[in-house]
C-alpha cells in the first residue's frame, strides 16, 4: 500500500473512506444507517473521534476526522468498523423484513472466508484509505467532494437535503444535525 494511504501523523486531520465487502448498498434502509450514526456518537462520546464532517452512502462511508489527544485514529476506526459489522451483520440475520437478507449475508459470509483475519463473517473492506488533509484547498475539496456525494448519486438535489450527512450543518450553523461536528472552514 501506498504511504499516502496511511495514517502517518497522529495528530492530523484526515479524509477518510471506506466501504463494505463487494460494494453491497448496505445502507439502503434506515436501520442500518441509525447504527452507524449511534456508533460514530459512541466514538466521539467515549473514544476520542473527532468529526468535522461525515457523509453515509448506500455502501460506503466518508468521514473527516481526527483524533482527539491521547487517541490514535487508526485505533478508532479498527473498533468502529469491528463493532459495527457484528452489529450490522446481526441485525441483517433478524431482519425478518429484509428481502436481500440472504443475499447479502451468503456475500460477507464468503468475504469472511476468504479473509485468514476474519472468523465468519466480512462486512467492511479491510482499508480505509486515509487522506491527509492540512491546506485550506485540499479541505474544501474533500468537504465539497463528501457533501456533493449524495447528489452526485442522484439521492437528493441539494447538499443540504441529505439527513445522513454534515452538509446541513455547514449550509445552517444552528442547525443540530444527527452528530456533533467541528467546523473546519
Amino acid at each position: 500500500m501506498s504511504r499516502k494511504y496511511k495514517f502517518t501523523n497522529k495528530d492530523g486531520i484526515y479524509f477518510i473512506s471506506f466501504s463494505t465487502v463487494s460494494w453491497v448498498d448496505v445502507f439502503t434502509r434506515v436501520v442500518y444507517k441509525d447504527i452507524l450514526v449511534e456508533n460514530l456518537r459512541y466514538c466521539q462520546n467515549n473514544k476520542g473521534l473527532e468529526l468535522f464532517a461525515w457523509c453515509i452512502m448506500t455502501n460506503h462511508v466518508h468521514l473527516i476526522a481526527r483524533a482527539q489527544e491521547g487517541f490514535l485514529l487508526p485505533n478508532i476506526l479498527r473498533d468502529f468498523k469491528k463493532h459495527t459489522s457484528k452489529l450490522l451483520i446481526k441485525t441483517i440475520k433478524e431482519n425478518q423484513k429484509e428481502s436481500r437478507r440472504a443475499w447479502m449475508l451468503e456475500i460477507f459470509r464468503t468475504a469472511g472466508e476468504n479473509n485468514n483475519a476474519n472468523c465468519s463473517f466480512q462486512f467492511w473492506q479491510q482499508d480505509n484509505h486515509p487522506i491527509e488533509i492540512w491546506s485550506e484547498k485540499v479541505i474544501l475539496q474533500k468537504l465539497n467532494y463528501l457533501h456533493n456525494n449524495p447528489v452526485v448519486a442522484g439521492i437528493v438535489r441539494h447538499p443540504e437535503d441529505y439527513l445522513y450527512s454534515s452538509a446541513r450543518n455547514y449550509f445552517d450553523e444552528n442547525y443540530r444535525g444527527l452528530l456533533e461536528i467541528k467546523f473546519i472552514t
